[in-house]
């Protein structure tokens, strides 16, 4: 029998309360360990956790919705996880459970790889950012796949991001997101295609306006198909870089619009270090995600909304720390929002406020 006065929903915000005051001595900890090994430990107890049922005392995820229709697609809210800390998929159950609308898994090449040599982690704490140079290591699109579709209680928007595997010339590049984009079909919200990551030598390359007009040209042909043979359209997305001038955000606006993309997420990491020049690491290969590419990832939100003057919805990414950092990129012409670093220096308590908020 419950207690007189006993308010089941306080006590599930004060334990959440506790938790968060206790995360930057979980985060402490796990700082003191390679950058990689915590990250495979996090995700770890993050699965044991919502399979105890752990997760839903510290999120409760009912009061977190605030449903939103982009692309056809229904979002519990609008703050989704960017692609990149779920690289296998399995962890997606767990990662809803904390408050995300949406969650974007990968990137998944067609065959499974390793990734660039080790270390390529780092954290620049002081900025409270990251350089990576992971080179899409992932288990494949098949097991990725398979990982999916064990997932049971999420209610928001799966992502799939996809691209290339390294060792596939450009010229050949398209045959890899096609074999992503007929495996992923049937079981994502969206695919988004990864034009833009600087680790995989060449692949920014097919962010020119010819190379990215052919192979939407090649995709969006094959999405009708699919589209048919599924009886659903799921909306495919490209993932640029913040390291565009306005020639080629103007050049590149013009290719989706006549080319049909149903969706753009911007941005990638960046190889301007110019915010981090005083950290020791500063000089590490890879992209810098975080903090210091908040500016830049708006000026080139901006412009790419300017362009498309709200035809082509846009999910912006990079640099969200705050409430007003997520409204600033929807000011700027975003539509929906993602996290990656900031959730990592932040915890959970940051999506709760972004969801509540928005």
């Amino acid at each position: 029998m419950r207690k007189p006065g006993f308010d089941n929903q306080r006590c599930l915000s004060q334990f959440g309360a506790v938790f968060d005051a206790l995360y930057p001595l979980f985060r402490s900890g796990l700082f003191r360990l390679n950058p990689e090994t915590a990250h495979h430990i996090s995700m770890a107890a993050l699965r044991s956790a919502e399979k105890c049922g752990l997760l839903g005392l510290i999120s409760p995820t009912d009061e977190l919705v605030s449903p939103v229709e982009v692309m056809g697609l229904k979002f519990p809210n609008r703050i989704g996880l960017a692609a990149g800390l779920d690289k296998d998929g399995d962890t997606i159950d767990a990662l809803g459970r904390l408050g995300f609308g949406c969650v974007e898994v990968g990137t998944f090449t067609p065959r499974p790889q390793a990734g660039n040599p080790k270390p390529r982690l780092f954290r620049l704490i002081p900025h409270e950012a990251i350089i990576n140079r992971m080179g899409f290591n992932n288990p494949g699109i098949d097991v990725a796949v398979a990982n999916v579709q064990k997932s049971t209680s999420f209610h928001g928007v799966v992502g799939f991001n996809i691209g290339k595997n390294k060792d596939t010339p450009n010229e050949n590049a398209a045959d890899d997101y096609l074999a992503c984009l007929r495996k992923a079909y049937p079981v994502a919200g969206y695919i988004a295609v990864n034009l833009s990551s600087p680790n995989t030598p060449g692949l920014r390359d097919l962010q020119g306006a010819e190379a990215s007009a052919r192979l939407l040209e090649t995709l969006k042909r094959e999405q009708q198909k699919l589209a048919a043979e599924h009886g659903k359209h799921v909306p495919l997305l490209f993932k640029v870089a913040p390291d565009l001038d306005g020639d080629h955000i103007r050049d590149l606006s013009r290719v989706f619009l006549d080319g049909g993309l149903d969706g753009l997420i911007a941005t990638n990491t960046t190889l301007d270090r110019q915010a981090v020049t005083d950290h020791p690491r500063a000089g590490e290969a890879g992209g810098l995600s975080g903090r210091p590419v908040f500016q830049k990832s708006n000026e080139v939100l901006r412009a790419f909304a300017s362009h498309l003057g709200g035809n082509i919805p846009i999910i912006g990414v990079g640099g969200i720390s705050s409430v007003e950092d997520a409204r600033e990129k929807l000011r700027a012409g975003a539509t929906l929002v993602q996290l990656y670093t900031s959730f990592i220096y932040q915890g959970p308590r940051l999506v709760r406020e972004l969801a509540r908020s928005l």
